[in-house]
């Protein structure tokens, strides 16, 4: 049942550098791993499996020179967990290309010639964990892959490098959750700088991350009238965006809580001051969006906290010669101070109680004297 140039060997069926222009067949139906890398498949139509592979798992298809893969390709295939697309001819992501693999887990499309991704590309990926976009043609950065997190609920790392991106919309960034935001590789690209970009990468910096320590030099960015790129995290003190690195705070708080996060900046003669929430809504001004305050002394009052004010905060101050950004994370628990807390306290006395009846019974039956036996002495003659 192994088709003619190809390896079998269990449930694994490699076709690598066997010179196919197309899917070879039969296929088994038993195959879990389906390795087609180094040939000539160029396209990659509905038809390639002529029946449904209920048991692969993997499927590779790099180096192939694929240029056209039809949107009902991966029909016979729903239980796909990786995906390898790499280095090839692709030119865009259409329309709900990959939205019949459900529990994809890993999806590697580096190296293509991609510039555009539909909306929908992505759509009922619930379980993708790694995407590598990296060494395309990128030029936007495709935020609505993360805005919400319903789309790519898990999400964990996202690979944007060597593309052709402008720039990054850090604020947003910001309010991503922390395994997200701090697996995010943007190095390569041709970046504007700004004070915002470098307090960004600096904060990478400042916590060993991989996406940052690790591509330190190919971390560059332009200024503007530059004739050559310049690293990001040189952009410190330098003319003209005399950038300063972000400082950052964690605070912890319960539901129905109100807490005030202080802006509590160096600099001096401080010219305008604005708070970014996590879900990246600017507050200006005192009311704020009801739940929000922005304070006379430049301070955040938070009222009746809920489990979405989880996040981080971001404080972003106007000097004369310097702006600063401060970061707040506030970590909103999912009860309240005294509901749980009573309950546990309530436990323990309870727990105490039976422990110490136990060891009351304990000494009553084995350390009490017996007084039938003092009894039986005393009326020996």
């Amino acid at each position: 049942s192994c088709p003619p140039r190809c390896v079998c060997a269990s449930n694994i069926l490699s076709c690598s550098q066997a010179a196919l222009s197309v899917v070879p067949s039969p296929l088994p139906r038993f195959a879990a791993v389906l390795d087609l890398s180094h040939n000539n498949i160029t396209r990659l139509r509905a038809d390639w499996a002529p029946g449904r592979l209920a048991h692969l798992h993997a499927l590779l298809l790099s180096h192939n020179g694929l240029s056209f893969v039809s949107t009902e390709a991966f029909a016979h295939v729903p239980h796909l967990r990786h995906l390898d697309l790499s280095s090839n001819r692709l030119r865009a992501l259409e329309e709900n290309l990959f939205s019949d693999l459900a529990e994809l887990e890993v999806l590697l499309l580096y190296n293509n010639e991609i510039s555009a991704v539909d909306r929908t590309a992505f759509e009922n990926l619930g379980r993708l964990r790694k995407l590598y976009l990296g060494q395309n043609r990128i030029a936007r950065f495709p935020l609505e892959l993360l805005r919400d997190g319903s789309r790519l609920p898990q999400l964990a790392l996202l690979d944007l490098s060597a593309n052709r991106l402008r720039g990054v919309p850090v604020g947003e960034l910001q309010a991503l959750p922390a395994w997200l935001r701090d697996r995010l590789y943007l190095h390569g690209n041709p970046l504007a700088c700004d004070c915002p970009l470098f307090q960004l990468v600096a904060r990478g910096r400042r916590r060993r991350l991989s996406a940052v320590v690790d591509f330190q030099e190919d971390l560059q960015c332009w200024l503007p009238g530059a004739s050559a790129a310049v690293g990001i995290l040189a952009l410190a003190g330098r003319q003209p965006l005399n950038c300063s690195e972000a400082r950052e705070a964690v605070l912890e708080a319960h539901l129905g809580d109100s807490v005030t996060l202080s802006c509590d900046t160096r600099l001096q003669g401080v010219r305008s001051r604005h708070w970014v929430t996590p879900g990246g809504e600017r507050v200006l001004e005192e009311a704020g969006n009801g739940s929000a305050a922005l304070l006379a002394n430049g301070s955040l009052q938070l009222r009746a906290l809920r489990p979405e004010d989880t996040g981080t905060y971001a404080c972003s101050v106007a000097g004369p010669l310097l702006n600063e950004t401060l970061y707040v994370e506030l970590l909103v628990h999912n009860f309240t101070l005294h509901g749980p807390h009573d309950t546990l306290n309530t436990a323990y006395t309870t727990l105490v109680g039976c422990i110490l009846s136990v060891v009351l019974v304990l000494i009553y039956l084995y350390l009490t004297p017996c007084r039938c036996c003092c009894c039986r002495g005393t009326d020996k003659p």
